[in-house]
């Protein structure tokens, strides 16, 4: 007896880890938000650029976390002729190559700004996300310290813009240089080892002292029994870095030394000077010793926008959002191309993790766009009237559209419509057609009717839920519906 064939098996839908779909509420507040952070952008002379998703990855240089393996912390393939290409990491390594590619069309200083999705090729976990949105300002040609304290201002704007209030954030700066002076106090000649000191200190916020201390000594072991390796240092050397990044790097006589320590202290003054100037008081823009943002290529200020208020998730334990943005100055990323000194300095704003946090204070409306206004199909065979319905109130800037589903059922129509957020549904049976009229159901006011029903209320209103007007008062009486419910887009 021949076997019955297998069923073939149904493929099983379903999202990799670290991704996430969005929908029509989330993107129109992304959308919101990229408006209010390009108009700040661009109030301070930055202009467009887009750069590919993908790029050589020799291009990104050293900011690959380990040159033996491509493909370790982003995601890289080989093309046909074998060369290895990564997805960008972020936004400030194609820039780079970008001004290195047309280095003598640009005008120098190159001021630009870009956004879009960066992909990170790391474990994932709850608020780490594998592909994520960043939208960066830069200047590129410029060693000035007034382009980093411009930074450091555009980014207090910036949050201000976003509808964050002044004492909700904080713009904190340091400079690379002075923990180079720190380094020269140590006398870590392995980059490794120093690597390590830079890492454990970028952990002072989630950690606290005492862990950064274990980082900065033998190791750490987490909650989940996870073993760090630290860097070794031993206990007064210790005791040299908590105290730099806690108290500033003047406090230690053995950094007094360090020449490269002490031109990034007058930088760091030189930019208070001048954000202060332009009335950037503490209360926005503060010198932190215990800032380092963790990408190697940083080579002198770095700074990071942390919000400080805090609030609480879903199940009421309190939530500190932290850094939703940084940056910092770059000189050696155009240079690895041109072989010359090409100073740089950017900022980058965390769109997703931003997002998050104006989402979780209320700063952002999340409540899903009004659907279109549809256009209901009473009598099958007369489809081509209502579709010029349709075309007519497009025509007049109005987002419309025709049920396309089986239109045998009103009810399902109307349900389709809820389920679309509409706000209105036009309706034209043989007996209105006749007269000429058509019957315009405004959903939002009939939906204020039921609830005022079903709480007992007794409803008063005088507006209808649903009337009739004639075919050429379509737009018209179809606007009357969006004005009375504030709907933006008709």
């Amino acid at each position: 007896m021949a076997e019955k064939p297998k069923k073939p098996q149904k493929l099983k839908a379903r999202l990799p880890r670290g991704l996430e779909d969005r929908g029509p509420a989330a993107i129109a507040a992304t959308r919101q938000m990229v408006e209010k952070i390009r108009e700040v952008y661009e109030r301070y002379g930055f202009e467009p650029v887009e750069t590919p998703a993908m790029e050589f990855t020799d291009a990104l240089g050293k900011f690959l976390p380990d040159q033996d393996r491509p493909n370790e912390g982003v995601f890289s393939f080989q093309d046909d002729d074998e060369q290895w290409i990564s997805l960008r990491y972020d936004l400030t390594a194609p820039l780079a190559r970008y001004v290195a590619e047309n280095f003598d069309a640009l005008p120098k200083p190159y001021r630009s700004y870009r956004a879009g999705y960066v992909y990170r090729n790391e474990k994932p976990g709850p608020g780490r996300f594998r592909q994520f949105m960043q939208f960066d300002a830069d200047t590129v040609g410029s060693a000035s310290p007034a382009a980093d304290a411009e930074m450091c201002m555009m980014a207090a704007d910036t949050m201000e813009a976003l509808g964050i209030p002044r004492g909700s954030y904080v713009v904190k700066v340091n400079n690379r240089k002075v923990l180079d002076g720190v380094r020269d106090a140590l006398g870590i000649a392995d980059d490794g080892q120093w690597l390590t000191v830079m890492r454990a200190i970028d952990k002072l916020d989630r950690l606290g002292i005492s862990g950064v201390q274990q980082l900065l000594g033998e190791g750490r072991k987490d909650e989940s029994g996870d073993f760090t390796k630290g860097a070794d240092l031993k206990a007064d050397d210790i005791a040299l870095v908590v105290g730099a990044i806690e108290q500033g790097a003047e406090i230690d006589a053995r950094l007094g030394d360090s020449k490269i320590g002490q031109e990034g202290r007058d930088e760091l003054d030189a930019i208070s000077k001048l954000v202060t100037g332009s009335g950037y008081g503490p209360d926005r823009i503060v010198i932190d010793p215990s800032v380092v943002r963790g990408l190697e290529y940083y080579t002198g200020p770095v700074y990071e926008v942390e919000l400080t208020l805090e609030t609480k998730d879903e199940k009421g334990r309190p939530v500190r959002f932290g850094s939703v943005g940084g940056g910092g100055r770059y000189d050696g990323l155009v240079s690895r191309f041109r072989g010359e000194p090409v100073p740089a300095t950017g900022f980058s704003i965390g769109v997703s993790r931003l997002q998050a946090a104006l989402t979780m204070i209320g700063k952002l409306d999340t409540r899903p766009d009004f659907g279109p206004v549809v256009v209901t199909v009473f009598d099958r065979d007369r489809v081509a009237d209502y579709q010029k319905m349709v075309a007519e109130l497009r025509n007049a800037n109005i987002r419309a559209e025709l049920y396309l589903g089986n239109p045998k059922n009103m009810g399902n129509q109307l349900k389709y419509a809820d389920r679309r957020n509409s706000p209105c549904v036009i309706i034209q049976g043989s007996d209105e057609k006749a007269r000429g009229e058509i019957q315009i159901k405004d959903l939002i006011e009939g939906a204020k009717a039921a609830a005022a029903i079903a709480s007992n209320q007794e409803w008063r209103e005088t507006r209808p839920a649903q009337f009739s007007c004639g075919e050429s008062e379509i737009v018209a009486k179809v606007r009357e519906v969006l004005a009375r419910h504030d709907v933006k887009w008709g």
